[in-house]
C-alpha cells in the first residue's frame, strides 16, 4: 500500500496541473474521429477546430488558465492544416507522429551526450541540484530509463506509420488515444520503479546525501527519481 501511495503521489508531482491539457487535446481530435465518417474531411476538420474554438472561450469564461487551451487549438489547427493539405484524414496526425519522432530522437541524442533527457525532466519538476544527476554512480540509471522512453515511445511511432501508410484514420485515433496518456503514464511507472531499482543498485548517494557532502557508503535514493 505504501508503494501505491507512492506512485500515486509520483504521478501527482508529474502530471501537476496537466489534467486540463489533457481534455484540450483529445477532445477535437474525439470530435474529428467521429465525424469523419458522416461528414467528410471539411466538415469534420471544421467541427474539431470548432470544439478547440468552445475549449478555449470555456476556460475564459470559467477564468481558468488558458495555456493549454491555446496548446489544444493550436494543435487541432495545424492538424487540421496537414490533413487538408494531404486531403485525408490521416494528415490530421502528422504532427502528432512528427512531435513523436522528435522525441525519440531528443532522448537518444541526450543519452549520447551523456545528459539523458530523465535527468533534465526530473531536474525540471524537483529542482534537485543539476550536478547530483550527472554523478557516475546516478547517471546510468537515468540514461537507461531515458532509453526505456525510446523504446516505449519509439513502438507507438512504429505502429502509427504503420497504420498511416494504410490510410487507416479510426486506427490511428485509437493508437493516439489508448497509447497517449494512459501509455505515457504507463511508461512513467515502470521506469520510475526500474530507476529506483537502479539507482539501488548503482548505490551513489541520495540527493540528501549528495547535499550533505556525505561520503560512502550511502544510503541510496529511496524515494522519489
Amino acid at each position: 500500500m505504501d508503494k501505491i501511495r507512492e506512485l500515486q503521489a509520483e504521478l501527482k508531482t508529474v502530471f501537476a496541473g496537466r489534467g486540463a491539457k489533457v481534455l484540450d487535446v483529445i477532445v477535437p481530435m474525439l470530435v474529428f474521429l467521429v465525424t469523419n465518417p458522416i461528414l467528410g474531411l471539411s466538415a469534420s476538420l471544421g467541427a474539431a477546430i470548432g470544439s478547440g474554438i468552445l475549449i478555449f472561450l470555456f476556460r475564459i469564461f470559467r477564468q481558468e488558465n488558458i495555456y493549454y487551451a491555446l496548446g489544444g487549438l493550436g494543435a487541432v489547427l495545424l492538424a487540421a492544416g496537414f490533413a487538408l493539405l494531404s486531403g485525408s484524414g490521416v494528415g490530421f496526425f502528422i504532427p502528432g507522429m512528427v512531435s513523436g519522432g522528435l522525441t525519440v530522437l531528443l532522448c537518444l541524442l541526450s543519452v549520447l551526450f551523456k545528459r539523458p533527457l530523465a535527468a533534465l525532466s526530473s531536474h525540471l519538476t524537483r529542482s534537485w541540484p543539476l550536478d547530483w544527476y550527472w554523478h557516475p554512480l546516478i547517471r546510468p540509471a537515468y540514461a537507461e530509463v531515458t532509453l526505456i522512453w525510446a523504446l516505449g515511445f519509439g513502438i507507438r511511432l512504429v505502429l502509427e506509420l504503420i497504420f498511416f501508410l494504410q490510410g487507416a484514420v479510426n486506427a490511428l485515433g485509437l493508437i493516439r488515444t489508448v497509447m497517449g496518456w494512459p501509455y505515457t503514464i504507463l511508461i512513467l511507472l515502470l521506469s520510475y520503479l526500474y530507476g529506483l531499482w537502479r539507482l539501488g543498485i548503482l548505490a551513489g548517494p541520495s540527493v540528501d546525501e549528495f547535499k550533505s557532502g556525505s561520503k560512502p557508503p550511502w544510503k541510496s535514493q529511496s524515494k522519489g527519481f
